[in-house]
């Protein structure tokens, strides 16, 4: 257990906040295989302020998802502040978080995202105006630096803490890196060993025994798991167990993992109606589907579906065949 401010955190594994990915219904989904702390994914501050529909839809969070960390990005100081008054007076998350982090480009050029990697002072500034104005506690999800020439992870979470914050969620990896390459442990345990609020890493954690690696290896207080969870909230659980105890759990079944695709779809249905979750649930289940030998043809096929009905026929089919496959293996041995 660790907290970020007055919210305790009963366990050291937190969902990362993905753009496109972290709604409610994955996040509930995530929270269920026992995640310490979900984060939803960033919203626009500038689409709050307006009061966009689609803005508005992304602060939706269900009770049973708590604690959780609600992100918001902005390159601007008075709209910044405005949203998080927002979200501070009128959701119920439990903390603000400010991105830091995002490398893509149209969010970059607007001065948000990773562009504040390349001034502290900035960071202070907006953090401690932001940080006044609301009750909940703020965070930042930032990355190392913008570049290999610009890495002031440091200097950064310094400005975070100085100006108030109360956890930093650090990516080892620069803003030109994106995706690529390997995280950089080093600059997370540098950044651990100099300030004294919470710190959260992130980057390259796999395998449960990659979280309790980063946790041995720099000392942070939480590892932030994001890719590595896309269709498999098992890799949460396990890794949960897997720090509590050292028991390595084993993986799901085809007919678990095609038991939660369904429930995951149909709380996104809930969400989103039948139409565009269905859609959306293309890509996450191709992420369900991966590791299952001959999944191909499932998964071209639930990339035509449109109707809930179709998608859990296909699903069903493929645990049948798979199910059969075992079976006929067993009896060969």
């Amino acid at each position: 257990m660790f907290q970020i401010g007055d919210v305790n955190i009963k366990n050291r594994v937190v969902l990362a906040p993905m753009a496109g990915v972290c709604n409610s219904a994955f996040r509930l989904t995530v929270k269920e295989f026992g995640a310490g702390l979900v984060c939803a994914e960033m919203v626009s501050d500038k689409g709050i302020i307006l009061k966009n529909e689609k803005t508005m839809n992304m602060l939706y969070i269900d009770e049973r998802e708590k604690p959780l960390s609600l992100q918001i990005f902005g390159g601007e100081k008075e709209t910044l502040v405005e949203a998080a008054k927002f979200v501070d007076q009128n959701t119920n998350a439990d903390i603000i978080d400010i991105n830091m982090g995002c490398p893509v480009p149209k969010i970059t050029k607007c001065d948000a995202g990773a562009k504040w990697l390349l001034d502290p002072n900035k960071i202070y500034e907006m953090v401690s105006a932001v940080v006044s104005e609301v009750e909940k506690p703020v965070t930042v999800k930032m990355r190392m630096g913008w570049d290999e020439d610009h890495i002031y992870a440091v200097k950064n979470a310094q400005a975070v803490e100085r100006a108030g914050g109360k956890a930093v969620s650090l990516h080892g990896r620069t803003r030109v890196q994106m995706y690529e390459g390997t995280a950089n442990w080093d600059i997370i345990r540098e950044v651990k060993q100099n300030i004294q609020i919470p710190l959260i890493g992130n980057g390259d954690v796999q395998t449960p025994q990659d979280a309790q690696r980063m946790l041995d290896e720099t000392g942070v207080d939480g590892v932030m798991i994001g890719r590595a969870a896309l269709g498999n909230p098992w890799m949460i659980y396990r890794t949960v167990k897997y720090l509590e105890t050292g028991e390595l759990m084993g993986e799901p079944s085809v007919r678990e993992k095609m038991d939660v695709c369904t429930l995951h779809m149909d709380r996104l249905i809930e969400l989103k109606n039948e139409h565009i979750a269905v859609r959306e649930m293309r890509k996450h289940a191709a992420w369900y589907l991966k590791g299952i030998k001959g999944n191909a043809k499932a998964r071209a096929a639930i990339n035509e579906c449109n109707t809930r009905e179709d998608v859990v026929n296909i699903l069903s089919e493929l645990v049948v065949e798979m199910e059969e496959k075992e079976r006929q293996a067993s009896k060969a041995v």
